[in-house]
């Protein structure tokens, strides 16, 4: 599978599994097994999911050579700060039976909105993602949904910048501002929900699009991401799907259609924002 160069040189590939709301128990083992059955080896979950244990059980029993997977996890919002970070991380390296993250991020920024001392929360939970990135514990660190007003209060305090920002990602929902700053900085940006809602997959042109090039579109959203230098992480239980969405490395979409599908007015956002959430 082609992969991109994080900042610090650690190879990621282009394509990952996504585990949202993968199920708990053996539904969720299953399905993070199919995945590496399809070929996926970029496999992301976070102990908000409720799911790493199944997702360390799969890959325990894949057999597959742990240096041939990239495994990412997020620390949780109620485990912000250093130490509580420090804590949440050996837990979730516990239940995924794993002896190093390939990366690690925070999965929401603490919010203005929500806390009047978000920037020094922030800032103190990033402190820890640096102490495990410099003891060798993930091989790189980033950050989820935060915005420029988030990276740039701590971009002032850190030591290191992040290598990756997660965010929602898809046609009809872009965040020209985030891309741009995570352009002009080197952060590899991956794309959470990268095939939208019903939405998305029933716009007449992305139908009109995939009549035009055979294939679904589904696989427009997610080749159109990849040629935008987006990591998509498409998430499915069905085995068949899994592999379709894998089976985009086959043809290119023209610079034409591809500006067509970046004019999509809003379509199928989720409307969770930092300031919003409330888990």
């Amino acid at each position: 599978m082609e992969k991109r160069v994080l900042s610090n040189g650690v190879e990621i590939p282009v394509i990952g599994y996504g585990t949202y709301k993968v199920s708990e128990g053996h539904d969720g083992v299953q399905a993070v097994t199919d995945a590496l059955k399809a070929g996926y080896r970029l496999i992301d979950t976070a102990a908000l999911y409720g799911n790493e244990s199944e997702v360390g059980s799969a890959i325990e029993e894949s057999g597959i050579e742990r240096s041939e997977l990239f495994v990412t996890s997020k620390v949780a919002n109620g485990d912000r700060g250093y130490d509580s970070t420090l804590r949440a991380f050996e837990r979730s390296l516990e239940l995924l039976k794993l002896d190093y993250l390939d990366l690690y991020l925070i999965h929401w920024p603490a919010s203005e909105a929500r806390f009047p001392d978000w920037k020094k929360i922030n800032a103190e939970t990033w402190r820890a993602m640096e102490k495990l990135l410099e003891d060798g514990k993930v091989r790189a660190i980033g950050v989820s949904n935060f915005m420029p007003l988030h990276l740039d209060a701590l971009t002032e305090r850190a030591s290191v910048l992040p290598m990756v920002n997660q965010i929602e990602y898809h046609p009809g929902c872009m965040q020209p501002e985030v891309v741009e700053w995570c352009n002009q900085h080197a952060v590899l940006v991956e794309g959470w929900s990268p095939l939208g809602r019903t939405r998305v997959l029933e716009n007449p042109l992305l139908i009109d699009l995939a009549g035009k090039y055979h294939k679904t579109s589904a696989q427009i959203c997610l080749r159109w991401a990849v040629q935008n230098g987006v990591v998509p992480l498409p998430k499915s239980v069905n085995p068949e799907r899994m592999k379709t969405n894998l089976d985009i490395f086959d043809f290119t979409i023209s610079e034409e259609d591809m500006n067509l599908i970046s004019g999509m007015l809003p379509t199928g956002e989720s409307g969770l924002t930092p300031d919003t959430i409330n888990f």
